[in-house]
């Protein structure tokens, strides 16, 4: 089973407790009514699936039922970090053994 950090609850807790809520990161049109059907199209629908670093919005509904972001390596499975909700993007890259770490981290 795969064990997720909350960063409000400061613990890993079984992925059960979790769920994801898509692609982390996306800009929300300021006026929505005001957007052309295909602006409307690319915003609800049309998100990116990699293969490898992905950013992902994931909510604790069995915990604090709060939205936060985890970026996570999709080949793997493994979560790399989880942020709260409104910080920042973290920036991530894959060192010399394959592995995924934090931009700038300390070894």
């Amino acid at each position: 089973m795969l064990l997720i950090h909350c960063p409000y609850c400061q613990e890993e807790r079984p992925e059960l407790e979790f769920r994801n809520a898509g692609e982390a990161h996306i800009e929300r049109p300021k006026d929505i009514a005001a957007i052309s059907d295909e602006e409307f199209e690319k915003f609800f629908f049309i998100r990116t699936n990699p293969k490898g670093v992905t950013y992902e919005r994931w909510r604790h509904i069995h915990g604090c039922a709060r939205f936060f972001n985890a970026v996570r390596d999709t080949v793997s499975d493994r979560f790399v970090i989880t942020y709260k909700a409104g910080e920042p993007r973290v920036q991530v890259e894959r060192g010399e053994d394959g592995m995924l770490k934090i931009k700038g981290a300390a070894q």
